[in-house]
């Protein structure tokens, strides 16, 4: 098969607004197992979204935008139930900001010659295909957006500030979170930026000017600002789509504000939705009951749901956008606070 034959089928990204999920939600609250968790967190969000004092941020982490999941964050962010995003590297950048420059990813299968994917440049996230050259692509154009940047340490929230500047001028318009972040000043923070496409292309600026002054990025600074969002809220809530370093990094910040001298809450709400075992030990996995011990997250409203994103995360969203509570809510614009406290 040719390569334009086998990239042929575009993932299509579900839209929470064109079913309601409310009933079977309700429902699933009164039966047993990951159904009534999964009920359980949604009404967490939903309070969350009711209360006036929660900063709410939503973290993300594995192939959730190439599966077709974009289209709900974006909705999230444009509906006011998202004021800070932390995110893998690939989600925000192989991903929206790809796919925000006019390419697709396309449905695939994981019973492939991976041998001849590769001959074709044709990369593989199980059933999913990425078109290697147009990835490339997208490399080169962080590339030349850290080459238009004066040259200094900037903080992943910062850098993708301007990705979606660049999007605003020279993007598709096609329901990218990225933008849609940049238009609503709702900060989007990578901590590990260079474990992405964005690496890529930030290798290719430095290499370029060795003996130069030049873009670097500067994770601490992340750090301190997603911390002092979390001080300057009165209430914080985690919405964990996987887990993995932007779990981690997002329940970190009381610690940090206690590091800082400041006497903040722990996360008064959290809820994640992850297919990762706890009994190994390790982070993507690990209990919101386990956080609790370490002063991250609040007893009272916390829930692990255990499933896969793709079936989970359409029907939490579809739950809160549909019990209309979000229309009551006001924008944040927690880019824009950052922004004047570096003044």
């Amino acid at each position: 098969m040719d390569k334009k034959d086998i990239l042929s089928a575009e993932i299509q990204h579900i839209d929470i607004t064109k079913f309601d999920s409310t009933p079977l939600m309700e429902s699933f609250g009164k039966m047993a197992f990951q159904a009534r968790n999964l009920a359980n967190a949604a009404e967490i969000y939903e309070r969350m979204i009711r209360d006036p004092h929660c900063t709410m941020i939503l973290c993300l982490a594995g192939s959730l935008f190439s599966a077709g999941l974009k289209k709900i964050v974006w909705d999230l962010v444009r509906c006011n139930m998202v004021d800070a995003i932390v995110s893998t590297g690939a989600i925000m950048v192989d991903q929206d900001f790809f796919e925000a420059l006019g390419f697709s990813h396309y449905r695939g299968t994981p019973f492939t010659d991976d041998e001849i994917l590769r001959k074709k440049s044709i990369d593989r996230i199980y059933d999913t295909y990425i078109d290697e050259d147009e990835l490339r692509i997208c490399d080169m154009t962080v590339a030349e957006i850290a080459n238009g940047l004066p040259p200094r340490a900037y903080s992943s929230q910062e850098f993708i500030r301007e990705m979606g500047r660049y999007l605003e001028h020279k993007g598709k318009d096609n329901g990218s979170v990225v933008l849609e972040c940049y238009r609503k000043d709702v900060p989007v923070f990578v901590p590990a930026l260079s474990d992405s496409s964005a690496g890529l292309g930030l290798i290719h600026h430095q290499k370029g000017r060795e003996n130069e002054a030049k873009v670097t990025i500067d994770s601490v600074k992340d750090f301190l600002n997603l911390t002092r969002i979390k001080i300057a809220s009165g209430e914080t809530g985690l919405v964990m789509i996987g887990g993995g370093v932007p779990k981690n990094f997002a329940q970190d910040i009381t610690v940090a504000a206690e590091v800082l001298g400041e006497n903040t809450k722990m996360h008064k709400y959290a809820i994640q939705i992850t297919v990762a075992d706890e009994r190994d030990g390790a982070l993507s996995g690990s209990t919101l009951k386990e956080a609790h011990s370490w002063g991250k997250v609040d007893s009272h409203y916390e829930q692990m749901v255990f499933s896969e994103a793709t079936i989970a995360f359409p029907l939490l969203a579809s739950y809160v956008y549909h019990k209309n509570s979000w229309k009551l809510r006001k924008e944040k614009k927690l880019a824009k606070m950052l922004r004047e406290v570096q003044k």
